[in-house]
Formats: C-alpha cells, sequence, structure tokens
C-alpha cells in the first residue's frame, strides 16, 4: 500500500495550498489573452488556469486571480468590454507570451513589450496576436467571483464564448489539429514549463 500524506486545507499557507495544486494539476494549457480598454490600450496576458468548458456551445474558461481583492487588467476590460482573443501558446511564442507577465500599469500596453504584431478581429473589436497559431475570438458568456475564507475576492472566473475560430493552416489537416505541429507549451509549477512528450492511444470501453 502507498504511504500517503494528509493535508488539511487550514493548516497550510496560502502559498502551500497553491504549491500543492499547481505541483499537482499539470500539466496545463497557456492562454494568451489579448483585450481591450476603455481608452483603447491592448493588454496582452498567459493564464495558466484556462481548459475548454463546453463544445456546444464552444466555450472556454479563463480564472484570473487578483491583487489584493482588485481585478487584473484583463478581468476588467472583459468586464467593461465584453471581449477577447484568446490565443494558445506554444513552443514559437512562449518567451514571447512569458514578456507579457511583467507587471505593468493599465495605461502600458504588454506589445511594447513583446515582439508580438497585431491581427484584426473579424468578430470583435479586440485584435488577435499574427504569431500565434491558434486564436479564438470570444465574448463573455457569465462570470464568478471567487471569495477566500476572510470573504476576500481573490479569482475572476470567466465563461468565454467562442464566436469565431483562426487555425493556422500548417496544423490543420481533414478537421483535425496535429498536435505536434502545434507543438502547444504547458505550465507546470515555479518557472518550468513542458512542450507535448510521447503520444499513446488507449481505446475507450464500448
Amino acid at each position: 500500500m502507498k504511504k500517503m500524506l494528509n493535508f488539511s486545507p487550514q493548516d497550510l499557507t496560502t502559498k502551500e495550498k497553491k504549491k500543492l495544486l499547481i505541483g499537482s494539476v499539470v500539466p496545463r494549457p497557456i492562454a494568451l489573452v489579448s483585450t481591450m480598454s476603455n481608452s483603447g490600450i491592448v493588454n496582452v496576458a498567459p493564464f495558466s488556469y484556462f481548459n475548454i468548458v463546453t463544445y456546444s456551445p464552444p466555450m472556454l474558461s479563463i480564472a484570473v486571480q487578483r491583487s489584493e481583492g482588485e481585478s487584473k487588467d484583463t478581468a476588467r476590460n472583459i468586464f467593461e468590454n465584453k471581449e477577447a482573443v484568446i490565443q494558445v501558446v506554444d513552443t514559437d511564442n512562449v518567451e514571447a507570451a512569458n514578456t507579457t507577465s511583467a507587471p505593468l500599469g493599465p495605461d502600458e500596453s504588454e506589445l511594447d513589450l513583446s515582439n508580438f504584431t497585431t491581427a484584426k478581429s473579424k468578430a470583435v473589436t479586440v485584435p488577435g496576436l499574427n504569431e500565434a497559431k491558434v486564436r479564438f475570438e470570444t465574448e463573455l458568456y457569465d462570470s464568478i467571483v471567487i471569495f477566500n475564507d476572510d470573504n476576500i475576492p481573490t479569482t475572476d472566473v470567466l465563461m468565454m464564448r467562442v464566436k469565431h475560430y483562426h487555425i493556422e493552416e500548417s496544423i490543420y489537416q481533414n478537421g483535425y489539429i496535429d498536435p505536434l505541429k502545434l507543438n502547444a507549451v504547458s505550465r507546470l509549477a515555479g518557472n518550468d514549463y513542458a512542450e507535448i512528450g510521447r503520444l499513446f492511444t488507449i481505446e475507450r470501453p464500448k
């Protein structure tokens, strides 16, 4: 029998709780999200608390951690304008994506720090990024604010409905996306990332 360590959330610090989750729930896909402020500033930021909600309708979720109870630029822009473009981080753009995580003010754009260039969207006003192989134009479907035990808001959970898809031709064939050609990057703990490794197939029970 395996020997298991046991922890109660009440006995852990905030940092310890975070480390257990981000070290265990791996690999996590990374969303590179572009939004626009009311003054027209384009914000770009990466998020690894990201996944699919459903495909009918097509919907993605992003959890944006708050800072001292205040929504970050990405969440605030989405609340104000209801739109975002979600890009998939891959080996070709991960370095630039990491650059966009720098702490900037709401009147500064991460485009000035990175080598990303903008692409005009078809269904939303927010621009996408040319350097991404996959872009989802999205609109806000619903949101949830998460509170901690002290009743302080800590996270904005955003459910974003896909309005338009952009898929690079080189990774798409016969209705499928080639995972090796996409070469998406996933987040681990700390400063670590992972690439797509060995692929294997297991058939589901019938």
